[in-house]
This record gives C-alpha cells, structure tokens and sequence, in this order.
C-alpha cells in the first residue's frame, strides 16, 4: 500500500489503517527524534506529539505525496519548541561552527579511514564517533544532515519540511558534512595513535 491509498484508508477510517501508519514511520520518527532533539526525553515527547497530530491532522492533509515531508516538518518543529522550553532562547551564527581550516571554496584534506579494523568493536566505536560528532552539530545543520542522508529526503523536500529555501538547505548540508567529516577524522588520527603505541 502506497502512502496515498494508506492515507485515504486512515481518512475512511478503516481498522488498523493508523496501526499500519505507524508501522511504516514509527520507527524513523523516533530515531529522527532522538538524533535531532539529542535529549532522550524530549525526543520521546516529540515522538509522541507528532503521532498526535498526525492522527488528529491526516485527514486534512491534501497532498498525499507530501505526507513524509509533513511529518518531518511536525517532528522538526515540535523538536525547535523542546529546545526553546529548555532554555532561553539565543542567536547564533551558523558561520561559527566551519570546520577549522575551511573557508569558501577551499578543498579540506580529511584521513583516509579505508585501513579502520572490519570488526564489531571498530563499528562501535566509529557508530559512537558518528553519533557524538551529529550531536555536536548545531540544530540547524544537524536537521538537514539527517533528513537528506539518513531518511533520504530531497533538497526540495527538505527545504519544504524546515521552511527553508533549497539554497540554504544545500549551504547547511556541506558545512555539516564538512564539520560531521572533520570529527570522524579526530577520531581515525587518535585511533590510528592508539593502535601504534600498541605496536
């Protein structure tokens, strides 16, 4: 069943069609949640709020091909209202948080993280690497990272979901690809120094 024909079964109001609604995005909501909010309370809050207004809103929604952009655009929203609960909102300049060394067209040279050790304990660690460095990212960067290369949306939906232009999108993409690939090569350099002085 297409996203189309489950969203006319939930607004003909068959059983189980929110069941399977939430079958299909559950999951992905909440692992967006929790990588965008980073605290896990607030992402299980926000989790739990869209589901609320995905049943309370789906049957208004009149574009069905834009039910996943819709839905990320819910958790994103109610995600920025989590973090301006948590504290006083401030401003901040997304050109603080380049990678050091990175300016306008100038090519970062990153490690070559080909010769990391293929075993469980090495997945781990990268995963954890990963995960500090996306948490790391400002919220505005970490948004975009995840909706285009972890759900795959497009620039176009992506830009659509936060309410942002597609330039900007692309802009805030790069800069935390750059910082997200930066971090990982702290890590490749210490790890590489660890596995030396064992040698």
């Amino acid at each position: 069943m297409d996203d189309e024909k489950l969203l006319q079964s939930i607004i003909d109001d068959e059983p189980g069609a929110f069941d399977e609604f939430v079958r299909r995005y559950g999951r992905r909501l909440m692992a967006f949640s929790v990588r965008t909010c980073v605290n896990p309370e607030n992402a299980e809050d926000v989790f739990q709020d869209t589901l609320l207004k995905a049943y309370q809103a789906l049957g208004d929604l009149r574009e069905p091909k834009a039910l996943r952009t819709w839905l990320y655009r819910v958790a994103a929203n109610n995600c920025r209202m989590m973090r301006r609960k948590d504290r006083a909102p401030r401003k901040i300049s997304l050109d603080d948080y380049k990678p050091p060394g990175w300016e306008d067209g100038e090519i970062v040279e990153v490690a070559d993280w080909s010769d990391l050790p293929d075993d469980a304990a090495g997945r781990a660690e990268l995963k954890q690497a990963f995960e500090e460095g996306l948490a790391d990212l400002p919220p505005e960067y970490r948004m975009v990272l995840l909706m285009r290369d972890v759900e795959g949306l497009s620039t176009k939906e992506t830009a659509e979901a936060l309410e942002i232009g597609e330039s900007a999108v692309k802009m805030r993409l790069h800069r935390a690809r750059m910082a997200l690939r930066h971090h990982l090569a702290e890590y490749h350099e210490q790890f590489a120094q660890g596995a030396e002085a064992l040698v």
